[in-house]
C-alpha cells in the first residue's frame, strides 16, 4: 500500500465524543486532543495481530480514519474537504493499564497507544462528491456483538475542522491518516476475539486477536 519512503504519520484525535469522554472520566475538551502514531504503527495488510505482552488490559476504540490527499499546512476549515480523498474505519489499540498509570503522573500517553501494530486501517472507501462528512454511520461487533456505534454528527469536532486544527501546528502530506476520535463502548478484548468494523453497513475490517 505504501513505499518505505512515502511520508506516512498518523494523527489520533482523543475525547472526541462526548459520551466516550465521560465513560473514561475524562472531561471533553475545548480543542482537539491530538497526539500521534509513528508509521511502524501501522498493521500490515493480512499480518496477523497479536496481543502484545506488555500489557494486561488490551482496548479496542474503533474510528472513523480520513486519508491525506494533498500536502498542507494552515489550511482553513472551509477548505479543508480538498485535502482528504478517502474514508475507511480503524482500530487504535490502547494498552489501558499503561495509559492510566501514565495518566496519573501526568506523562505522555505514546507509551500506551504507539507501539508496533497498534493502528489497525480498514480498506479504505473513495469519498463521492458532495460527500456529507457530518452523518457517517460505523460499528464494530466483538465476536458478531455490537460493542460500537457511532455518526460523525456526535464528533465534538468535525472532521474538517480537525484537519484544519491539525494543520496549523504540523504539515499535513499526502498518505497522512487521521483517526478521528471513537464513540463510546470501548472495551476490552482478549486472545481469540474477533473485531470487525462496518461503514454505512460495509465491512471494512476484520481481525482477530491472536
Amino acid at each position: 500500500m505504501f513505499t518505505k519512503d512515502h511520508p506516512m504519520k498518523f494523527f489520533c484525535i482523543g475525547r472526541n465524543y462526548a459520551e466516550h469522554a465521560k465513560e473514561l472520566g475524562n472531561e471533553v475538551p475545548d480543542e482537539p486532543v491530538i497526539f500521534m502514531k509513528p508509521k511502524s504503527a501501522l498493521l500490515q495488510t493480512n499480518m496477523p495481530f497479536y496481543y502484545p505482552e506488555f500489557t494486561n488490559e488490551l482496548h479496542y476504540e474503533c474510528e472513523l480514519v480520513i486519508r491525506i490527499s494533498k500536502n498542507g499546512k494552515y489550511i482553513k476549515e472551509r477548505d479543508a474537504h480538498n485535502y482528504y480523498d478517502g474514508i475507511t474505519l480503524g482500530i487504535d489499540f490502547t494498552a489501558r493499564d499503561i495509559q492510566n498509570e501514565l495518566k496519573k503522573k501526568g506523562l505522555p500517553w505514546e507509551k500506551a497507544k504507539a507501539w508496533d501494530n497498534s493502528a489497525v486501517v480498514g480498506k479504505y472507501k473513495v469519498i463521492p462528491p458532495n460527500f456529507d462528512a457530518k452523518n457517517i454511520n460505523f460499528f464494530m461487533n466483538k465476536n458478531g456483538m455490537l460493542v460500537q456505534q457511532g455518526n460523525s454528527s456526535q464528533m465534538i469536532h468535525s472532521i474538517d475542522k480537525i484537519v484544519s486544527y491539525i494543520s496549523n501546528y504540523f504539515s499535513l502530506n499526502i498518505g497522512d491518516m487521521i483517526f478521528t476520535g471513537t464513540p463510546a463502548g470501548v472495551g476490552e478484548c482478549v486472545v481469540g476475539d474477533q473485531l470487525e468494523g462496518f461503514y454505512e453497513g460495509e465491512s471494512l475490517f476484520k481481525l482477530s486477536v491472536q
